[in-house]
């Protein structure tokens, strides 16, 4: 819903009902995960994606009879037999999608939920999908509060209310977004009901040390994939925003002190590229990342600066494990030699990291191409 939000939001602030699209489940090779959406106005006006064109046709009606019916339905889009072009996903994958009428009357914690996006603080909507219950049925869950019931009017909903808000927030804080099963009253052994819990927690972050031309391209393709982005530096004179229009902030402070600072914030989505390759700038920052909660810490320089390096940082006391964290030098080999191709090369590895990629060319592998998330 994130990247449909600023449609939905103004169709919803002028009082419309419009038809929500949100892919709740997929099978084997599907081409976009749980948490995607496509959004239709009552004018027709078509907002986001949820299988990249396979099956956009055939949802873009299904969301019209949904604003006519004022009822949610789950529809299930896969390969068809007679013929893959027809409905179905070329691809062979499966996909679960729930389509609902949302405004004012039908969804009245929008408007909060929005905001609370916006201003990347975390959020998860539960959305019954399969079971005994009302299909439709929405609680939203905050980080100190709840609203609305997954079973109105049922002797136990307060039960089922309380696990999967449990669940919720634990989820938000792993910023996963997937279903969850339960017996009707909140049941974690049983799968009698169905309840997807789309989390939007802040976006990961992205921390770039270095105030140099390479930095402003990591940044950019940081950002491009979904970071917030800091880039931080010492050197008042090279760190400006001016420098670095794509970040979301820069940051004048030692690379080592600004980490200090804000370790408390890095957790396993956190991605740490340290680009300054000067002994006095990375040897103590890298002390400090290597301890920290971060996903990914990784260092720029030649494989002598890297043996340097890590001789320095094992005479600080970094043990084995600590270093063996280090991903040095940075990148995947692309044979990148440009800025642009080295932040490239970083994204790849990101992006490799988070969906347990091999890193070989599709050509050379077999089996599914979208692997799921560790």
């Amino acid at each position: 819903m994130r990247d449909v939000l600023d449609d939905i939001a103004r169709w919803y602030a002028s009082g419309e009902t419009f038809g929500l699209a949100t892919v709740v489940h997929t099978f084997r090779s599907a081409p976009r995960p749980p948490g995607a959406a496509m959004a239709v106005s009552p004018r027709g006006e078509v907002a986001g994606s949820v299988s990249g064109g396979c099956v956009e046709g055939a949802v873009y009606e299904l969301a019209q009879s949904v604003l006519e019916t004022g009822e949610p339905v789950v529809q299930r889009y896969g390969v068809s037999d007679d013929d893959a072009f027809a409905v179905g996903l070329t691809c062979g994958g499966i996909l679960d999608v729930l389509v609902e009428p949302v405004g004012p009357a039908t969804f009245p914690e929008f408007a909060e939920v929005a905001a609370a996006i916006e201003r990347h603080e975390p959020v998860a909507v539960a959305t019954v999908v399969a079971g005994p219950g009302r299909i439709g049925a929405r609680r939203v869950i905050w980080a100190d509060r709840a609203s609305g019931s997954l079973a109105p009017g049922e002797p136990h909903a307060d039960r089922l209310d309380a696990a999967v808000d449990d669940d919720a927030r634990g989820m938000l804080a792993q910023g996963i977004t997937g279903q969850r099963h339960y017996g009707p009253q909140g049941e974690r052994r049983l799968d009698d009901l169905s309840v997807f819990v789309h989390s939007f927690a802040p976006p990961p972050r992205l921390l770039v040390f270095g105030a140099i031309d390479f930095a402003a391209a990591v940044a950019r393709i940081g950002k491009f994939l979904g970071y917030r982005v800091t880039v931080c530096d010492a050197r008042p004179v090279f760190a400006t925003a001016k420098r670095f229009p794509d970040a979301d902030e820069v940051v004048v402070k030692w690379p080592h002190k600004y980490l200090e600072e804000t370790r408390a914030a890095i957790d396993g989505r956190t991605a740490i590229c340290v680009l300054t390759h000067d002994p006095k700038f990375d040897v103590p920052l890298l002390e400090v990342a290597l301890r920290t909660e971060a996903g990914y810490v990784g260092a720029m320089g030649s494989r002598r600066t890297h043996d340097d390096r890590l001789a320095r940082l094992r005479e600080a006391g970094l043990t084995d494990a600590e270093l063996g964290r280090l991903r040095s030098p940075i990148g995947l080999d692309l044979g990148a030699r440009t800025p642009e191709e080295t932040a490239v090369s970083i994204a790849a590895e990101l992006v490799q990291l988070r969906w347990g990629g091999s890193g070989r060319p599709l050509t050379d592998t077999s089996g599914r191409i979208h692997a799921d998330a560790h």
